[in-house]
């Protein structure tokens, strides 16, 4: 299924059906009096995050979303039928923005979280209700009132635990292939991986975390450069990222530059990335000779002045990853519980 993450819809909520100005008049009640009875209300539009859809596909190329009208109010007191209300269901994690004046609207985290986005038409009034002592033969009504229109922007933030961020070919799509069960593309050329890829890293029984990798970044990104920036509102969410670094890069660059262009690309989409918990993540050691590892991936750290988490991994045959994810998983779920508490 092709992955979507943002959609723009058009919802119409129903209008209320209008007021009935009648009067009963039988064979032997010629002057029955007022009957009119009142309108029904306009169906309104709910969206409901549901756990069991992953991509926004289903409004790629349906933008028209319609509730029905109420029906209009009939003699001898009948109202009319209430309009339908049209439920909407999207992936967890969809943010909803009114697009004409870009506010922010709902958050949907969790499943079978429902938010009304557009409210149906309040029903008109019959003249029955305006009878009175001193008015038995009203002739007044109420229309219905027209329901809510609104354009609307659907994003999807993929929920994760842990974020990869890096330039292309670092490793990511490598080392969620190693940790989980996901099988992103995995290649030796760069932008390998054209969405993101959730994979869950099953620590132990009943213990286990959610990973989302991204499209790499390049310098410039902020400013639309490469996929990456397009996909970075995904870790926004996530509690912990792995910034992926390639310590032997084949183009001879030098991984502290590279370190750093992928901090600014960050702090220029949104400076609370860099509030997040963070962790560097050496990655291909493999590529270097053995008895250069620890020389190679000090000079890195004390040339980038990082004071933080340091893992020394190869995704690629594995080593180290086990101690990467446990260690991730213990600092998970000691954040969960600072969270709770």
């Amino acid at each position: 299924m092709k992955f979507i993450d943002e959609a723009r819809i058009r919802v119409d909520a129903g209008d209320g059906g209008n007021g009935s100005c009648s009067f009963l008049r039988l064979k032997f009640m010629p002057n029955g009096g007022p009957d009119g009875g009142d309108g029904g209300d306009g169906g309104s539009i709910f969206v409901i995050a549901d756990e069991g859809i992953n991509t926004l596909v289903d409004y790629r190329y349906t933008r028209r979303f319609q509730a029905r009208n109420g029906e209009g109010g009939s003699g001898r007191n009948c109202s009319g039928r209430a309009g339908e209300d049209l439920t909407l269901r999207v992936p967890i994690g969809t943010v909803i923005y009114d697009e004409d004046t870009d506010e922010l609207m709902f958050d949907l985290t969790h499943h079978g979280q429902i938010v009304c986005v557009a409210k149906g038409g309040a029903r008109g009034i019959g003249n029955t209700r305006f009878k009175s002592s001193v008015n038995r033969s009203p002739r007044r009504t109420i229309p219905g009132s027209p329901g809510e229109k609104k354009n609307l922007r659907l994003e999807l933030k993929v929920l994760a635990d842990v974020g990869l961020v890096g330039m292309p070919n670092a490793g990511k799509s490598t080392l969620i292939h190693a940790i989980s069960a996901a099988r992103p593309k995995v290649a030796d050329y760069p932008f390998t991986t054209l969405h993101p890829n959730l994979g869950v890293v099953r620590v132990s029984q009943h213990r286990s975390f959610v990973v989302a990798d991204i499209p790499g970044l390049i310098e410039g990104a902020a400013e639309g450069a490469g996929l990456g920036i397009r996909f970075l509102k995904h870790v926004m969410r996530t509690r912990l990222l792995f910034h992926m670094l390639d310590v032997a890069p084949l183009d001879g660059s030098d991984p502290v530059d590279t370190f750093n262009a992928i901090t600014a690309e960050l702090e220029k989409f949104n400076p609370e990335l860099l509030e997040k918990e963070r962790w560097l993540v050496l990655n291909k050691i493999d590529l270097l000779p053995e008895e250069t590892v620890a020389a190679v991936c000090q000079d890195i750290v004390q040339r980038i002045g990082w004071t933080g988490q340091v893992f020394v991994i190869s995704g690629l045959s594995r080593k180290g990853t086990d101690q990467l994810i446990q260690a991730a998983m213990k600092y998970l779920e000691e954040h969960i519980i600072h969270t709770e508490e």
